[in-house]
């Protein structure tokens, strides 16, 4: 959608600064508010045009304690991160600007115009659809997102870089360009036209109105937040449970059986894992007691612990609450582990956060698609996802809840919690059928493993992991 580029008039400094401000602190004021919102400005542009002079200067009129600044030289594209991954951490929590002063699209501008192995129109077109998808994301979530573009025409580029002191040529190496060279110019305004429809453009040719330009269109982001929905449309439509989370199954694994298939699977899952080139993810969800730390127990037997990393995914702490709900996982998986394993996870949000109201219909409603895009995302950058879901039958459940309780060193593990969720059990039934119904894809597909048995679970588990590892 091409934006509409606003009437421009200059203002009165001083009185461009009382307003900057004046916005400012009304964003900041609503901070664990229903209607709180951060801001993101993405700036990017033309060499020379002035991007770095305008932020300084935006900096100058507003509070500068509450104007955060990221610069980056631009990065390029790897085969196991998104764009958009090494800049997750610096969205912006409730009440907070940020401008990221380099960017996924300086990556993805310095990436197409490499010279060694340069992406194709189809990969840059595919790295578009998923960086856009992102930012509708985080403005689903509370987080609007600006992006500015300062343009400059070749001839007052060549005639600013005749006159640049050459102690600052380190300074303007962005994207690696040589930009006396117009067919690389050229080629840059040909790529950056296809992604910039939605952005502003200020022609940074006049030092005064782009510094103003620039200003007033944060100003009137300000002013202008967009409401987001804040309920759900149309009925919704039940999935039905699946009968083996009605009825797990009974059999009990033989322990002659057991412990020798154990002991191979294990090694199997070991070497399947170290072998593999890309990222693996494997995620735990069920009911309590059901296993999952057992289980993850035997996932790790064969394994260094420098190889893996585990995250037992509690309660978000506030800081978390006041981001995106994705954003404690995003950080997450900006490590170098190529193995992550999750106690929880993500789907909290359309089982736990769902069944005791902490998120709204329309919030666990949109989080399907959310948590789709951002298993894609994973898997077309070199990760597997292995997701299973751990179920056993209620009976079975106050069974093991009871042994914790008898039991010195597993004590800690029952709570007077743990015995009143069970009063939402058919709740959480209802919640787990239709997260399987919207989030088991071809990329990432849901496996569920329903027994009373944890000998026979935990084989099954490990025999999932192998499956998933040799799909392809």
């Amino acid at each position: 959608m091409r934006m509409e580029q606003p009437q421009f008039q200059l203002m009165d400094e001083d009185q461009l600064s009382v307003e900057l401000i004046d916005a400012q602190y009304n964003l900041k004021k609503t901070r664990g508010q229903k209607n709180a919102k951060s801001l993101v400005i993405l700036v990017n542009g033309i060499e020379l045009a002035g991007k770095g002079e305008a932020v300084k200067q935006l900096r100058e009129w507003v509070d500068p304690r509450y104007l955060r600044v990221k610069a980056d030289k631009p990065q390029l594209a790897g085969p196991k991160q998104t764009l958009w991954q090494p800049y997750a951490r610096f969205i912006p929590a409730e009440g907070q600007i940020m401008v990221l002063f380099g960017n996924w699209y300086s990556d993805l501008l310095g990436s197409a115009m490499q010279a060694e192995s340069p992406l194709s129109d189809a990969q840059f077109d595919e790295y578009l659809q998923e960086m856009q998808a992102f930012e509708q994301d985080l403005k689903n979530n509370h987080v609007d997102v600006i992006k500015v573009w300062f343009d400059l025409s070749w001839k007052v580029l060549q005639k600013r870089l005749d006159a640049m002191d050459p102690s600052e040529t380190h300074w303007h190496q962005l994207h690696g360009l040589d930009w006396r060279n117009r067919k690389e110019y050229d080629t840059l305004q040909r790529l950056r036209q296809r992604f910039t429809e939605d952005w502003f453009i200020i022609d940074g040719e006049d030092e005064q109105q782009r510094d103003q330009q620039f200003a007033q269109y944060i100003l009137s982001a300000l002013k202008h937040c967009p409401d987001h929905p804040a309920r759900a449309k149309g009925r919704w439509k039940q999935a039905k449970i699946p009968e083996q989370l009605k009825h797990p199954s009974k059999t009990q694994a033989q322990p002659e059986d057991y412990k020798p298939e154990l002991k191979k699977l294990t090694a199997k899952v070991a070497k399947a894992m170290r072998s593999d080139s890309r990222n693996v993810v494997i995620l735990f969800e069920g009911m309590d007691a059901a296993g999952k730390g057992g289980a993850i127990k035997r996932i790790v037997k064969k394994l260094d612990p420098r190889e893996y990393e585990i995250h037992t995914i509690a309660a978000p702490e506030r800081f978390e609450l006041s981001r995106p709900y994705l954003w404690r996982f995003w950080t997450k998986l900006q490590t170098d582990d190529d193995i992550c394993i999750f106690d929880r996870s993500w789907y909290g949000r359309v089982l736990v956060e769902r069944v005791e109201g902490f998120s709204s219909p329309v919030e666990w409603q949109r989080a399907y698609a959310e948590i789709n895009r951002f298993e894609q995302s994973l898997v077309k950058h070199q990760t597997v996802i292995v997701k299973i879901w751990l179920a056993i039958s209620k009976e079975e459940q106050a069974a093991r809840f009871k042994a914790r309780e008898d039991t010195p060193h597993k004590r800690f593990k029952i709570t007077e919690e743990d015995w009143r969720n069970r009063e939402r059990w058919d709740d959480y039934l209802k919640a787990a059928a239709d997260m399987f119904e919207h989030t088991s894809t071809e990329e990432a597909p849901w496996h569920i493993i329903a027994s009373d048995d944890k000998h026979t679970a935990r084989v099954e588990v490990l025999k999932a992991i192998l499956k998933q590892l040799q799909a392809e």
